[in-house]
């Protein structure tokens, strides 16, 4: 895969979005496995929900644990585009946002290596991008649409915080990367449904105990 035809020209450095990256019967397997696994597998917190795999980063180093069977296509998917440098991806975290739902402004820190793969499926969403200062200046947003993989790395990895809005529905005219998605009329507001996403990463500090 060419990634340079999917760099989205037009944010800072470096953002690459590639629509249909699942199929529908992928979406559908992704979901149907998320969703069976037992509640205490879930972890609840105040704006949404999410499942960890391949074990929990800390700066002292992960202590690996198995990622379950049914995410390795995904996995194998991320790691045949070679995004962390012939490094296997080691971690992913299943997020469940309901519709009203986000996530505060962040970065995902030095734990990882500095690039982020995010899968989702079952809705869209919008990615919001801002300085990380008091000011914190909206940079650009992105429109995520179910079955896209979104890639985060150089500067807006490290440089810029990202959030997604807490709202039910979001007006998308203003995307940096519409030209990337299916057509959409202008000015045209989506309705959020209950989106899943697989964010899936390489931890580079992994301890030798593993936990079964």
């Amino acid at each position: 895969m060419d990634l340079s035809y999917y760099k989205v020209n037009e944010a800072p450095p470096t953002i690459y979005y590639i629509p249909n990256f699942i199929s529908r019967e992928e979406e559908a397997h992704i979901l149907k496995n998320v969703y069976q696994v037992p509640k205490p597998k879930w972890t609840n917190l105040s704006n949404r929900r999410l499942q960890d795999y391949g074990g929990v980063p800390h700066e002292k180093g992960m202590i690996p644990e198995p990622i379950a069977n049914w995410l390795e296509p995904y996995l194998n998917k991320i790691h045949d585009i070679n995004l962390f440098e012939n490094r296997k991806p080691n971690q992913v975290l299943v997020n469940e946002y309901l519709p009203g739902q986000g996530i505060m402004p962040h970065t995902d820190g030095p734990l990882f290596y500095p690039t982020i793969a995010t899968i989702s499926c079952g809705s869209h969403t919008v990615l919001e991008f801002l300085e990380n200062n008091a000011g914190r200046k909206k940079v650009c947003e992105l429109l995520l649409e179910p079955c896209s993989l979104v890639i985060i790395k150089d500067d807006m990895y490290s440089k810029y915080l990202h959030s997604i809005p807490e709202r039910n529905s979001d007006t998308i005219s203003k995307c940096t990367n519409l030209k990337n998605c299916q057509k959409y009329s202008c000015d045209e507001e989506l309705c959020r449904s209950t989106r899943v996403s697989l964010t899936i990463r390489n931890v580079p500090k992994v301890l030798k105990l593993k936990l079964f």
